[in-house]
C-alpha cells in the first residue's frame, strides 16, 4: 500500500509529535478523507524519510513520528536548471516536472525577452509559490530533499552565482553539438542547463553566456517550446547518467 507522504518544514525527531500545516490538514481530512490513526510518511528534507501516523485534535492535524529510514531516491548528476521565465501556468509546470526528473536546483531567469514581468515585490512571491509546487512534487514522486528554488534573477546573477566546474549548456535548435552525445561522452558530475523563455535567449544573452563557458547544444531535430526543451532534455541527462535505469 502507497502511503500518503507530507513535508514538514520543521526538523523531524522519532518518538515525537509534529504539528501539520493547516493546508495539509485541510488536504489529508478534506480530499484524502484520512482519519486520525491513517498511517503516513514524512520527511523534512534533511534526507531519508519517516514513518508517521496521523492525529487529529479538534481542528488541528499532528503526525506522531515514527522510525528513520534513511531512504534516498537523488540522482546522481547535479543539474542546475536556468529557467526563463515562462507564463503562468507553464512555469509550474516546469518547476513540477524538473522536481520529479531529479534536478537539483532551479534559478528562474528574467531574460531580455521574458513576456512575464516580474518586480521586487512579486518575486518574493513567485518564489514562495513555485517552491510550494516543488514541494508538492516531492511529496508525490517519492523524493526526500526538496530542490532548491531560487528567486527569478537576470542572466548575469544567474551565472555569478555558480559554482566553478560542470558542464555549462546552453539549449539551442542550430547548436552544432548533440547535447545527449556531449554528455555521453564527457560524463560530467555536474550539469548546468540554460533555457530561455518563450521568445529565446537574445544573442546578446548567447554571446554572453558563450564568453562564460557555456556550449550551444540540440536537442533532436525539432525547435522544442520553453516548457518542453529544459525536461526533455533532463530525462536525456538523467538517462545518460544511469538514474532512469535503476
Amino acid at each position: 500500500m502507497r502511503l500518503t507522504r507530507i513535508y514538514v518544514e520543521h526538523a523531524l525527531v522519532s518518538g515525537k509529535g509534529v504539528g501539520l500545516s493547516e493546508q495539509a490538514g485541510l488536504h489529508l481530512s478534506r480530499v484524502l478523507r484520512l482519519e486520525a490513526g491513517t498511517p503516513i510518511t514524512l520527511f523534512d528534507g534533511s534526507g531519508g524519510e519517516y514513518a508517521g501516523t496521523l492525529e487529529r485534535d479538534g481542528k488541528k492535524f499532528w503526525a506522531r513520528v515514527g522510525e528513520h529510514h534513511p531512504v534516498e531516491r537523488e540522482s546522481a548528476l547535479d543539474i542546475t536548471l536556468l529557467q526563463g521565465v515562462a507564463r503562468g501556468e507553464r512555469m509550474d509546470l516546469i518547476v513540477q516536472k524538473a522536481t520529479e526528473l531529479g534536478v537539483t536546483r532551479i534559478v528562474p531567469v528574467l531574460a531580455e525577452r521574458t513576456v512575464v514581468k516580474v518586480d521586487a515585490k512579486q518575486r518574493e512571491r513567485k518564489l514562495e509559490h513555485w517552491q510550494a509546487v516543488a514541494i508538492a512534487a516531492c511529496e508525490q514522486c517519492g523524493r526526500n530533499r526538496v530542490p532548491m528554488v531560487s528567486t527569478p534573477v537576470t542572466l548575469a546573477e544567474a551565472i555569478a552565482a555558480l559554482p566553478a566546474g560542470g558542464m555549462r549548456c546552453l539549449l539551442a535548435a542550430d547548436g552544432e553539438t548533440s547535447l545527449a552525445a556531449a554528455a555521453a561522452q564527457l560524463r560530467p558530475a555536474s550539469v548546468v542547463l540554460l533555457i530561455g523563455p518563450e521568445g529565446g535567449l537574445a544573442d546578446a544573452e548567447r554571446q554572453f553566456a558563450g564568453t562564460l563557458g557555456f556550449g550551444a547544444y540540440r536537442l533532436g531535430p525539432r525547435i522544442l517550446r520553453t516548457e518542453t526543451a529544459g525536461l526533455a532534455a533532463l530525462a536525456a541527462l538523467q538517462c545518460i547518467a544511469g538514474d532512469l535505469s535503476t
